[in-house]
């Protein structure tokens, strides 16, 4: 397995197959973006958005898999910046409301809004958007190990993170990393928790 490098725009498409695919179990987004049918093609669009957004900032890493695939990424947002551009939302809007079910569409709108709202504005922070493993690369730590990397460039900065765990599973590993639970709230879809983390610089 290689080290952790750079992510760029040219990685955007294996980037997003990995998210695809570590989130599709996910507590908050499996039952958010599925659908009654089954089908799936929207997924990949879905997630393309938050790929490219972060992509704008030369912050994310990605470790390369053997067969070119991302073994694991991390997404990070400059600190005072948006997720993605406005026409970037626009765009993702458009698309969630014409592939959700209508019984979909209102709590998906909902979790965006618990995002948004529970998001810290002050002080300035890197926010970690998605850190994801694939699933044929889980169960080394190599998400973990990238992650202590990131956080040791940020800590050389002074620059503060948060992220948002939709995974009760993986809380304890931001714990061990230096986060701190700093509030809660609930995905509309099934009640799951996600965890509102914060890691001052160190």
């Amino acid at each position: 397995m290689t080290a952790a490098r750079r992510a760029t725009p040219a990685d955007a498409v294996v980037i997003t197959e990995t998210i695809a695919l570590a989130f599709a179990t996910d507590p908050a987004w499996g039952p958010a973006l599925a659908l009654a049918s089954g089908d799936t093609a929207h997924v990949i669009p879905f997630w393309r958005h938050f790929v490219d957004g972060a992509l704008r900032f030369d912050l994310s890493t990605i470790i390369d898999g053997p067969e070119g695939e991302a073994a694991a990424v991390a997404l990070w947002i400059a600190p005072g910046e948006a997720e993605m551009s406005d026409d970037a939302v626009a765009s993702l809007e458009a698309l969630v409301r014409s592939a959700l079910d209508p019984a979909g569409l209102a709590p998906m709108l909902e979790l965006w809004d618990r995002f948004d709202n529970n998001h810290p504005t002050d002080p300035p922070h890197a926010y970690l958007n998605l850190l994801a493993t694939h699933p044929a690369h889980r169960g080394r730590g190599i998400a973990q190990q990238m992650l202590a990397e990131n956080l040791a460039l940020f800590d050389a900065q002074g620059i503060p993170t948060y992220l948002e765990s939709t995974n009760p599973a993986n809380d304890h590993r931001y714990l061990r990393a230096g986060y701190e639970r700093i509030g809660e709230f609930t995905t509309p879809q099934t009640g799951s928790p996600v965890a509102l983390m914060w890691r001052d610089a160190r």
